[in-house]
C-alpha cells in the first residue's frame, strides 16, 4: 500500500472541529490505475485532484448510502476536505440532497485553488482552512450543533426520540432538515456513523459487534447492507482495495 499509494491526514484545529473532520492528501505514485472501493462514513468531500491525462479540476461528493468503486488514476494527486454535514450549508450555501451516493464538477478556479495548491499539502490545508472560516456564520444554530454532537458522542447508537428530547427539535423538524440537506433520513445517517465506528474493530479483528447492534447476526447485516461483504472479508481487505481500511491508522 504504502509504495503505491501516499496518504496523509491533518485534523482541524478547535475553531473548525465541528465543521471539518479532516484535510487529507493522496497520491498514487504509480503510472497504472488503482481500483478501490469507497465505504459511506457519513463525510462530504471536496476534491482538489489532477492526474498525467487530466487537468486540475475540483469535486463535491455527497454522503454515501452504500460502497462506491473509484479508479485512483495514474500518478493522480488529490487534496482533499472531509466536511461534516453541519458545514455543508454554511459552506456551500446550497443543499446537497441531489449528491446522495454522487459526486458533481464544481466550477473551474473554485475557491481560487490551482494545481500548484497540491504541491504543498501544509498550505493547502492553511489556505483551506482560511477559506472555510470566511465562510462560516459568526452564529450556528444551536439546535444543529447539539444533534451533530449527540450523533457522534454516540457513534450513531441514539434514537431519532432521544435526539429530539436532547436537541429540543422534533422528530419531524430533524428528519426534515436530514431529507431537504442531505437528501436521506435522519436513521440512515446514523447507521452510518455506526458502521464508520466499527471500522476500528473490524481491523483489529473483532468480527462481533461492539456498537449498539442487536445481535451478531444483526451487525453482520449492517456491514453487508453498508459496505458490500462481510465483517470477515472487510478484515481480510484483499488487493487493500477498501480504501478506508488501507489508511486506517489505529487509535
Amino acid at each position: 500500500m504504502e509504495n503505491e499509494l501516499k496518504y496523509q491526514a491533518i485534523k482541524p484545529d478547535k475553531s473548525l472541529a465541528d465543521f471539518v473532520e479532516s484535510f487529507w492528501q493522496l497520491e498514487n505514485q504509480l503510472d497504472c490505475n488503482r481500483e478501490v472501493v469507497v465505504l459511506p462514513d457519513g463525510r462530504v468531500d471536496l476534491f482538489f485532484t489532477q492526474t498525467a491525462a487530466e487537468p486540475f479540476h475540483a469535486t463535491l461528493l455527497g454522503i454515501q448510502t452504500q460502497p462506491g468503486h473509484a479508479i485512483i488514476g495514474p500518478l493522480r494527486q488529490t487534496c482533499a476536505i472531509s466536511f461534516n454535514p453541519l458545514a455543508v450549508q454554511s459552506v456551500f450555501q446550497t443543499s446537497i440532497a441531489n449528491l446522495v451516493d454522487r459526486a458533481t464538477l464544481l466550477p473551474p478556479n473554485f475557491w481560487n485553488f490551482s494545481a500548484d495548491d497540491l504541491n504543498n499539502f501544509n498550505l493547502f490545508c492553511a489556505k483551506a482552512a482560511k477559506k472555510i472560516q470566511s465562510l462560516l456564520p459568526l452564529e450556528v444554530d444551536n439546535r444543529k450543533r447539539k444533534l451533530f454532537d449527540l450523533i457522534y458522542r454516540s457513534n450513531g447508537a441514539i434514537t431519532i426520540k432521544e435526539l429530539a428530547a436532547q436537541s429540543f427539535w422534533s422528530r419531524q423538524q430533524i428528519n426534515r432538515y436530514f431529507d431537504q440537506q442531505f437528501g436521506l433520513t435522519a436513521k440512515a445517517y446514523c447507521n452510518i456513523i455506526r458502521f464508520r465506528a466499527s471500522f476500528q474493530h473490524i481491523k483489529k479483528g473483532k468480527l462481533f459487534p461492539q456498537q449498539n447492534f442487536a445481535d451478531q447476526s444483526h451487525f453482520i447485516k449492517e456491514v453487508k447492507k453498508l459496505a458490500g461483504v462481510s465483517p470477515k472479508e472487510l478484515l481480510k481487505n484483499q488487493n487493500e482495495r477498501f480504501i478506508q481500511f488501507s489508511t486506517l491508522r489505529p487509535t
